[in-house]
């Protein structure tokens, strides 16, 4: 049924990133880890590949309870993709974000079969992707070795296949769309909508079922959902896999599901958990994966950017898992264009709090590339930039402060 994948990599020190991170791999420290799924699909749970990149980093609130996974050749055909990353939350989120990871592309597949489902069909789309996921969701209940009545996972999918784009929604992931503007300009397009129970229909859909929304006074602006007569669990999305606790009171697991028509102005889709959404917004996500030398490291890039956004953002709160799911919708041309001229060592500026994070000898990046040749530099573009330089320049210059103090500063944290 293929593999899923959420695991930790660290490194030391302060070098280049992407260089220290192609070292790693030549070591053999990032294995490719793919296998056969359904139909003959390549089932990819870390790595990269000619139009995906995939990272997935544990936070400090314990085992890293996000997952991901890419199928390349998804329902037997070729260039047919099927991306998700899945967010689990509760005692056992970890293997409930796990086991639907494994489970929901499966059975995703055999429904699209079984159906015939056309691509671009979307309302055929919508109905085989609402019964996989209800399936998926029906499954957890029968996995004895698994708790998931107080724990439960969201998950973002995309299903790519020539100029078709269906995008399938459960929960607070997000994934965007790196496009241009008339003017040639990379924007960002959000693809699905944060379902939380602060949206007044969702709110309405989980009161009229007898759960309860409100925000603790520690945290007012975050409305949880509550079970009808106890204080738990404070679920902080309106809809998931698992949780049945919650699911006779307006929580569920049917997904929101969109199609898109693909234009050539159009360069890459990101997935991602709200570790990244929490602390950088969707134009900072787009100028960070647009600006990597390599294709293959712009996941990575993403989840370091997001980590040192926390430690700057929220000094006393405890670092977000984070799964990052790139897909590039173009081969990449040659690059002769560099971000540098605008914004030299803004990568260097991810030397920050953590020594595990990035290595000693880390050198000054000169060689950021964009992801096509002929991108325009406009006011906009360079004032988004120079914001993302200043959150971590911040924390870099704190960082050497505290150092003097401290040479083991690198592992320590304010939690």
């Amino acid at each position: 049924m293929g593999a899923c994948c959420s695991t930790e990599v660290k490194y030391k020190g302060r070098r280049n990133e992407e260089d220290d991170l192609e070292g790693k791999e030549e070591e053999g420290q990032q294995e490719e880890v793919t296998t056969t799924g359904h139909a003959g699909a390549i089932v990819r749970c870390q790595g990269s590949s000619s139009y995906t990149s995939m990272y997935t980093r544990k936070g400090k609130k314990g085992i890293n309870q996000d997952a991901m996974i890419v199928w390349e050749n998804f329902l037997g055909e070729k260039n047919v993709f099927f991306c998700a990353v899945f967010d689990g939350h509760g005692p056992s989120g970890h293997q409930v974000a796990r086991h639907v990871c494994h489970t929901l592309p499966y059975k995703l597949s055999t429904v699209c079969k079984e159906n015939d489902v056309a691509v671009g069909a979307d309302k055929d789309w919508e109905a085989s992707i609402i019964r996989a996921f209800e399936e998926s969701d029906e499954d957890l209940i029968l996995e004895e070795s698994l708790d998931s009545y107080c724990s439960g996972t969201t998950a973002v999918t995309v299903i790519k296949q020539d100029e078709h784009l269906i995008i399938s929604n459960l929960g607070d992931s997000r994934v965007i769309l790196c496009t241009r503007d008339n003017e040639n300009q990379l924007i960002p397009i959000q693809l699905t909508v944060d379902l939380k129970p602060s949206i007044p229909s969702e709110a309405e859909r989980i009161l009229k079922c007898g759960g309860r929304v409100f925000a603790m006074d520690e945290e007012s602006n975050v409305p949880r959902v509550w079970m009808p007569d106890r204080d738990c669990p404070g679920l902080a999305m309106a809809r998931a896999f698992g949780d049945f606790c919650l699911k006779d009171h307006g929580v569920i697991a049917i997904p929101q599901v969109s199609y898109r028509k693909l234009t050539s102005k159009d360069e890459f889709v990101v997935l991602a958990t709200d570790g990244v959404w929490d602390v950088l917004t969707n134009n900072e996500v787009i100028r960070i994966v647009a600006s990597v030398k390599k294709q293959s490291m712009a996941a990575k890039i993403l989840v370091y950017y997001a980590v040192q956004a926390w430690r700057t953002k929220y000094p006393g709160s405890k670092v977000d898992d984070c799964a990052v799911v790139c897909l590039f919708l173009k081969k990449r041309p040659l690059l002769t264009r560099s971000l540098s001229d605008m914004s030299k060592n803004v990568a260097s500026q991810l030397d920050g709090a953590d020594s595990n994070l990035i290595s000693k000898d880390r050198k000054t990046e000169e060689g950021e590339t964009v992801i096509n040749c002929d991108i325009t530099v406009d006011p906009k573009a360079l004032d988004e930039l120079n914001r993302v330089k200043a959150f971590t320049k911040s924390s870099r210059l704190g960082s050497l402060n505290r150092r003097k103090t401290s040479k083991d500063f690198g592992r320590t944290e304010v939690n």
